[in-house]
């Protein structure tokens, strides 16, 4: 069990991470396409971030802590955080090309939970993987052509 309960802080980690970034882009963001890409950026911060108390409570289930501190979600991020504030388009691939990332972690952690029958675990992680297939399709729909 201790191998889903760390695989469930890299998820968490890992939401953090996105939220955090794609609200950051979010904020500064800007160019002729403002308001389009403004309105985007905020549907994706906030539904993931509507995630990310329920993925720290499912820790808390396994009697296990959840990371709470910038440094440990850094630590166990696999997302990488931005030095610089890119262009619009350059937001939107980064945020576009974290997703297999993403993707990758939640089904390492939905199969570890199927393991240890955590049958309410997987089938969080399976909505977190069609929210994230939601995201990618609509990044990619506004990157057409510049992906």
């Amino acid at each position: 069990m201790e191998d889903l309960i760390q695989e469930a802080k890299v998820v968490l980690a890992n939401h953090f991470a996105f939220y955090f970034k794609a609200q950051g882009y979010h904020w500064n963001v800007q160019g002729p396409d403002f308001s389009q890409y403004h309105n985007l950026l905020g549907e994706i911060y906030e539904e993931v971030y509507g995630a990310v108390d329920k993925l720290a409570e499912e820790i808390r289930g396994m009697n296990a802590f959840a990371p709470a501190g910038l440094a440990r979600f850094s630590e166990l991020s696999e997302i990488s955080d931005d030095q610089n504030i890119p262009d619009s388009l350059e937001m939107l691939r980064r945020l576009y090309n974290d997703i297999p990332i993403i993707e990758a972690n939640i089904l390492r952690a939905y199969d570890l939970a199927e393991k240890y029958r955590s049958h309410h675990y997987s089938n969080f992680l399976a909505e977190r993987q069609d929210a994230f297939k939601k995201h990618a399709w609509m990044l990619k729909a506004t990157l057409k052509n510049m992906v």
